[in-house]
């Protein structure tokens, strides 16, 4: 242990922290595009944020980060920051429902909470990283377009779907389903859901969760049941790559489980590339 990491110590961040968050969040653009879409839109207040953003300092100044907000993120973590990130939060108890990041680091952080926090409902310990920051290998589907808010009452019931088949919990269980048709409505009214409807059924969809200066993270890609097994994964995902590198940024990037083989072969078909791997924990 060096002296720098002897004499760290955790505290919130503060405004005039913000040069020094960003510089740490740009050193890995694909690992933090989310904690960096937050703080590219909400900077460092934490109502803004949606959570709190605990920084692990040491006398070179700022060298770990933890988001602490639906999702537990951490960011740039060594050993000696987990352990006195793990100090600081082990005492408060979970108030996450996930807990995401680099495998590495989420792994280490969970093996130092858990027997505070209690047991996780999941732990996924390998989700591959892939990235895209090129034209797409195969066609793409012409019929895969932005969503409209008038296309809601479809998009919400195929989210539904896709978010408990994943997750293995509803995302409108406990009266939440208002909240979440308006985070949806947001995705859409925002630009970031794309769709190929038929006959008033969304076949395909996908959405962009997060948006960094230069990268954005596709999430809730799905295709319909009825619909799989005819290549609609690989055509509706390359239209999804060109629609957002175009619109939004130029590196597209996901993370998927490592036994959905279907999905990941699907993504290299496209032309996504291995970068680094996830792991989440659900509770």
């Amino acid at each position: 242990m060096t002296i720098s990491e002897v004499v760290g110590s955790v505290r919130p961040v503060l405004a005039a922290d913000l040069a020094a968050v960003t510089a740490l969040l740009d050193a890995d653009p694909v690992a933090n595009c989310f904690v960096s879409s937050r703080v590219r839109t909400a900077g460092l207040d934490p109502w803004r944020l949606g959570g709190d953003m605990l920084g692990y300092f040491d006398n070179a100044g700022l060298q770990s980060l933890v988001y602490c907000g639906a999702n537990l993120v951490p960011v740039a973590t060594t050993p000696a920051s987990r352990a006195a990130f793990a100090d600081r939060l082990r005492p408060q108890g979970r108030r996450c429902s996930s807990f995401v990041g680099p495998a590495e680091e989420v792994l280490d952080l969970w093996r130092l909470l858990e027997p505070a926090w209690g047991r996780a409902r999941d732990v996924r310990a390998h989700q591959p990283v892939m990235v895209l920051d090129a034209e797409p290998r195969v066609p793409i589907d012409p019929q895969v377009r932005l969503a409209s808010l008038a296309d809601l009452d479809l998009v919400v019931p195929a989210c539904v779907a896709m978010f408990t088949a994943e997750v293995g919990v509803s995302p409108v269980t406990g009266g939440a389903s208002g909240a979440y048709r308006a985070r949806i409505s947001e995705i859409v009214s925002d630009g970031r859901s794309f769709v190929r409807i038929e006959d008033d059924v969304v076949v395909f969809k996908a959405e962009v969760g997060a948006v960094s200066q230069d990268v954005c993270q596709v999430q809730g890609v799905w295709v319909d049941p009825r619909y799989r097994g005819r290549g609609l994964s690989e055509s509706g995902m390359a239209a999804v790559a060109v629609l957002t590198r175009a619109r939004i940024a130029p590196v597209v990037s996901l993370y998927v489980n490592d036994y959905n083989t279907a999905a990941r072969k699907a993504y290299r078909a496209v032309g996504f590339r291995e970068q680094g791997a996830f792991a989440t924990v659900l509770f």
